[in-house]
């Protein structure tokens, strides 16, 4: 499944266990979501 390749490519480049990996990259989009005004549907 590519999704857990991009994970296992993710914490490897992170130096990171896979759930490490996992945790801090739901942080960072978390983080740039609010950034972007937290809005479902993009504007335009």
């Amino acid at each position: 499944m590519k999704t857990n390749g991009n994970t296992r490519k993710y914490a490897a480049e992170q130096g990171l266990a896979e759930e490490e990996a996992l945790k801090k990259g739901m942080e960072e989009k978390s983080k740039e979501f609010v950034e972007k005004g937290a809005e479902v549907y993009a504007k335009d």
